[in-house]
């Protein structure tokens, strides 16, 4: 979403799921934990492929095996486990302050799970209020990973935003 601001010519819609934007925002338990020092690397140094698996499944009601070996991929070795310790040590909400996504005025497809515990369904109603031309959908029993969670769903929502937004000519340009 940094990115979008940045580069505002080349946005010309936008689908936000599971995350938050808010310059006041607060991290999830886990997010804390990695942003610590110590904390962050004991984290990393303790996570195992098994460990994960039981994370992401206790985190999500469709999460396969395949998912779960792609997800890995950030964790697999010491050098991106420091990049996962980098990439939440350097989010820090304030930053966000100088970042108007409402001024993209762009359509936005806002897709969450109802049971999200990472980023709850408040945010996106928060998004819904903040941007001009959104679509929300909530997912009914759906998680964090609300993609693996109902891909149907997820996919029939993308398809309904994209057939609007394509009818609203934003794309043929």
């Amino acid at each position: 979403m940094r990115w979008a601001c940045e580069h505002p010519d080349a946005v010309r819609a936008l689908v936000i799921s599971s995350t938050g934007f808010f310059p006041d925002g607060k991290w999830h338990g886990m997010a804390k934990a990695m942003r610590e020092p110590v904390t962050g690397e004991q984290l990393m140094v303790g996570i195992d492929r098994g460990g994960f698996r039981a994370l992401l499944r206790g985190s999500s009601t469709g999460m396969t095996d395949e998912a779960i070996d792609e997800y890995w991929k950030g964790y697999a070795d010491d050098t991106r486990r420091r990049a996962q310790l980098e990439l939440y040590r350097s989010g820090d909400f304030s930053k966000l302050e100088d970042y108007d996504l409402a001024a993209l005025g762009v359509p936005t497809l806002l897709l969450w799970g109802e049971d999200d515990e990472f980023a709850p369904v408040g945010g996106a109603h928060r998004f819904q209020r903040e941007l001009p031309d959104t679509d929300l959908v909530v997912v009914d029993g759906a998680r964090h990973f609300v993609w693996e969670d109902a891909p149907a769903a997820c996919a029939e929502a993308l398809m309904g935003f994209l057939g609007r937004v394509r009818g609203s000519d934003v794309l043929s340009s």
